[in-house]
């Protein structure tokens, strides 16, 4: 089990006394303010829209990245569907399979 910043700072804190203490405390709150949004921000709802397409695009067959950009019609830069089919691959909705150097990507 992996263990958090706020988690370690509250193991840490009650072993030290002063200003260090102090210290750690605000960092420790900062650090639990940071976690509670978890509301999407406007980039991550587009992407979702875009990935969204790209399936769509995949539904066709294997296609390059490349291929990709171009069945969405040029409307995004091959950087930005390069790293949107990684994270699709991450989720395991996309496959990469790899031949003679040339990366293609499908639906799982």
């Amino acid at each position: 089990m992996a263990i958090t910043y706020v988690d370690a700072l509250n193991a840490v804190i009650p072993m030290v006394d002063g200003e260090v203490a102090e210290k750690l405390t605000v960092l420790r709150e900062q650090m639990a303010k940071k976690r509670t949004s978890s509301k999407p921000t406007k980039t991550q709802v587009a992407n979702e829209a875009v990935k969204g397409e790209i399936l769509e695009a995949l539904a066709d067959g294997r296609m390059t990245c490349g291929e990709v950009v171009k069945a969405l019609d040029g409307e995004y830069t091959s950087q930005k569907i390069s790293a949107l089919l990684r994270q699709l691959v991450g989720t395991g909705k996309v496959n990469k399979v790899t031949e003679k150097k040339v990366s293609y990507f499908e639906l799982a």
